[in-house]
């Protein structure tokens, strides 16, 4: 359960993290009530870390309690953290792309591990009901 819960608060923290983070780049371009549409605008890249983030936290987070109380074999535990650090890669990929109409390998990495590990989690689940 400690890994579970681990990864969950991390997700956690990068998500509340990104939000206080599009807070502060609002304040800091002057635009509170509106997104620009421009893919290399700061402001544009934080509110899509934080929004895809969003999208995909509660469920891992849910998946990753779940699995948590129920022994969980050791492949689960390592999906759980796998798919925690590539929540991650795919903020920073997101950050740091010159822009976000191409794709970023650090982006890939991190939506490619989410949909394997995410897909992999789920199935888990599924397997504790019979």
């Amino acid at each position: 359960m400690v890994t579970a819960v681990t990864c969950m608060a991390l997700l956690a923290l990068l998500l509340f993290g990104l939000g206080l983070y599009v807070s502060i780049t609002r304040g800091r371009v002057n635009k509170v009530g509106t997104v620009p549409d421009d893919p290399t605008d700061p402001l544009f890249k934080a509110v899509r870390a934080h929004g895809n983030t969003a999208e995909y936290v509660a469920m891992l987070g849910v998946l990753m309690l779940y699995l948590g109380e129920r022994s969980p074999a050791s492949w689960v535990l390592w999906t759980m953290i796998i798919v925690t650090v590539c929540r991650y890669l795919i903020v920073v990929g997101i950050l740091i792309s010159p822009t976000l109409d191409k794709p970023h390998p650090v982006r890939f990495v991190g939506a490619l591990g989410t949909y394997i590990g995410g897909t992999l989690l789920a199935v888990a689940a599924l397997r504790t009901l019979g």
